[in-house]
């Protein structure tokens, strides 16, 4: 029972945090990218609850709103897991196997590219390039790089995220 109420008081914190946000940018020019920004970091995603009470709180259509969110690759309308695995699929790290690597994620974890597993604690996305094509393929675990990864390594890199 506790931890409903806990819930509850998270929900509304964050509601509120939300809400003093729009009303910090609700009178300034072009306040919808700083709006939804803040509130992913306030969230993790943007559901769309999340959108139409920006949509709301700034007086914009919930079309504009949802036009922003799916055009830029930096909003996710989807929860992130604690650990955010990114597959890079750049030309380098794609020509040296990393679809096959990100196929192996796929299996083991048992999700597709862009969600979630059950319990929160991975997240699994096909990026462009990391910047790390010396070291391809990589996959990058939050700020953690792993690079020249082959699928038989991906059991044991999840190994390295398991809790005690």
């Amino acid at each position: 029972m506790a931890n409903e109420c806990n819930g509850c008081e998270q929900a509304l914190a964050m509601e509120k945090a939300l809400d003093e946000v729009i009303a910090r940018y609700k009178d300034t020019k072009g306040p919808l990218i700083p709006v939804l920004h803040e509130a992913q970091a306030i969230y993790g995603y943007l559901p769309f609850e999340v959108q139409l009470r920006i949509a709301e709180g700034l007086d914009l259509p919930l079309a504009d709103v949802y036009g922003v969110v799916s055009f830029y690759t930096g909003f996710t309308t989807k929860p992130k897991g604690k650990y955010r695995i990114s597959v890079c699929m750049g030309t380098a790290c794609y020509v040296k196997g990393a679809e096959a690597i990100l196929d192996k994620f796929t299996t083991t974890l048992g999700i597709n590219v862009g969600d979630c597993t059950e319990d929160g604690k991975f997240s699994l996305d096909a990026c462009r390039c990391v910047g790390a094509c010396g070291l391809a393929p990589v996959v990058m675990i939050n700020d953690d790089v792993y690079g020249n990864v082959i699928p038989e390594n991906v059991e044991n890199i999840l190994k390295n995220y398991e809790e005690a």
